[in-house]
């Protein structure tokens, strides 16, 4: 066959394809060998992470990932995108005018992997166990509007929010709300190590090697209940070193896919390869980066260096020096495509000017150049965030106004420091746990910030934020939303650089590659089957 990229329409949710590689996902079948996909996430138990697959501390895009095989909650993204529908739940919906009360039945015979039955005091233990153990990780702050969670019989579950919340049906979709089996998890502590006792799609048996798992074994779950149709009976999930490792297993045949992270170049060299039997798929994506600051610091204390940084910082430079046609420059933490976004940003910056920086540090009395050290981490977000990074210090050193220097972290030391407030200036990424605007505002904003961020800004938290939420229909929540974008643009706590695109490298015997990463990055594994290679 001749080498070839499969490119997917920019749509919210699940991207329906407009091209198939050799095969369809009907043609999958259910039996057969395991379907090897690959990956750069890491998973290691460590002193300051010691539980990282239990859902109530779990918040990272490569965890939710495995959990999202595993852990079934009450509702679930559609594929198509849309609304949330029902998943554990028969159906589920607000019973009150105010978006103040969520109730949800249960499917009926619903059953752990091991066949004890689901019940709502199930439910209702695991989100009172997330909303009480208030894992460092800040993920509990996905439930903060919930006030008390009720049950009426085995198969009635009754949220009372303290305040409106029309995305609440979406938070019930992330894994931080998945249903775990009271026999194996603790009211009151996380459970340490790599274990899931819950009612997902699949059973995971964990490969463990120095702490890290090496291997992630999903088989089929026969109890599961839900709207996931299964193409497959087991998924194997090896996580690599690197990308070019995890490149080499593909073109060797070890693995079948391979997803995130792959390296710009190694993108470019899959796109313009002919003859191969190996399929490129690239999907919009909601993926952002940006620089988070710690504005307790006296270093970026001053509103006026962060606006420095803001007004000198070259986004298209970023972005095609180093993804290429990966990414494209970011100009909110509101990606272009999603409902409320607005080119917060630009509107107020414009194009990169050190004339207006200069002026912007000297009305504020800061002397120059400005010594900063700008953190990342080294194996986390892929290859090319060092060399990201070692951009942005040209930039900014370039300019006269600074003098930064860089440092990179392995992200099991890096997160945990990050949220401690040790970083003056540090790099993130982020995956939305729902595709909705608020996901890209509140986790940074709000109280119990998942950024750790003492930034505080009264009229975010008390006004603009509640009042987006009390609107089901999200276009009429964009005012809000645009007003909480131009503050941000103003008082920089945060500072967006791109948005980036998705990539699936794939062998063409598998069939359902192109339904099995949606526009937030999650894996659906149950979508890949094993057809005919063409």
């Amino acid at each position: 066959m001749n080498r070839k990229t499969l490119v997917l329409p920019a749509v919210i949710g699940l991207l329906a394809p407009v091209l198939a590689a050799c095969g369809g996902s009907d043609s999958g079948d259910n039996g057969g060998d395991a379907i090897v996909v690959g990956t750069t996430d890491r998973f290691t138990a460590s002193k300051e992470d010691p539980a990282p697959l239990d859902p109530a501390s779990a918040y990272d895009v490569g965890t939710w990932n495995i959990l999202r095989q595993t852990v079934q909650t009450l509702m679930v993204m559609p594929n198509g995108g849309g609304d949330p529908a029902p998943e554990a739940a028969e159906e589920c919906g607000f019973t009150d005018s105010g978006n103040e009360r969520y109730a949800c039945t249960l499917r009926k015979d619903l059953k752990f992997s091991n066949g004890d039955p689901v019940t709502a005091e199930d439910v209702k233990f695991s989100f009172d166990r997330a909303m009480q153990i208030k894992a460092d990780s800040g993920v509990f702050a996905l439930l903060s509007t919930i006030d008390t969670v009720e049950t009426k019989g085995d198969r009635e579950v009754i949220f009372h929010l303290n305040s409106a919340d029309a995305t609440f049906p979406f938070k019930l979709s992330t894994p931080v709300a998945g249903i775990v089996n009271p026999d194996d998890y603790d009211k009151n502590k996380l459970r340490n190590g790599f274990d899931v006792s819950a009612s997902g799609a699949y059973t995971l048996k964990a490969e463990v090697k120095d702490d890290q798992i090496v291997k992630a074994v999903f088989t089929k779950n026969p109890n599961y209940q839900g709207t996931s149709e299964l193409k497959n009976d087991k998924v194997e999930l090896r996580s690599f070193e690197g990308a070019d490792a995890m490149g080499t297993a593909l073109d060797k045949g070890d693995i079948d896919m391979m997803t995130r992270t792959m390296s710009p170049a190694q993108i470019k060299k899959l796109q313009n390869d002919k003859g191969t039997d190996v399929d490129l798929i690239e999907q919009p994506g909601l993926e952002i980066r940006y620089l988070g600051f710690n504005t307790n610091d006296p270093s970026v204390k001053t509103k006026a260096v962060r606006q420095a940084m803001a007004q000198v910082i070259n986004r298209g430079e970023l972005t095609s020096q180093v993804y290429g046609s990966g990414a494209d420059p970011l100009y909110s933490m509101v990606p272009a495509t999603v409902t409320g976004h607005a080119n917060s940003f630009f509107n107020k910056y414009g194009d990169p000017s050190i004339p207006k920086a200069k002026d912007m540090l000297a009305a504020a009395n800061i002397s120059t150049p400005v010594k900063l050290t700008l953190h990342y981490t080294d194996d986390h977000y892929g290859p090319a965030t060092k060399e990201e990074f070692e951009l942005l210090q040209k930039q900014l050193n370039d300019s006269g106004l600074f003098k930064v220097t860089i440092k990179g972290e392995n992200w099991s030391t890096f997160r945990p420091n990050e949220q401690k407030g040790d970083y003056e200036v540090y790099g993130m990424g982020w995956f939305p746990d729902f595709p909705d605007a608020d996901n890209y505002l509140a986790p940074f904003l709000d109280k119990d910030n998942t950024i750790g961020s003492p930034y505080a800004n009264p009229e975010i938290r008390g006004k603009l934020i509640p009042e987006s939420r009390r609107e089901a229909d999200r276009l009429t929540a964009s005012k809000s939303i645009e007003e909480i974008q131009s503050i941000v643009a103003d008082d920089v706590p945060v500072l967006p650089l791109w948005q980036g695109k998705q990539y699936i490298a794939t062998r063409d015997d598998i069939t359902g590659a192109e339904y099995a990463l949606n526009s937030s990055a999650t894996l659906q594994l149950w979508e890949l089957g094993r057809g005919v290679g063409s």
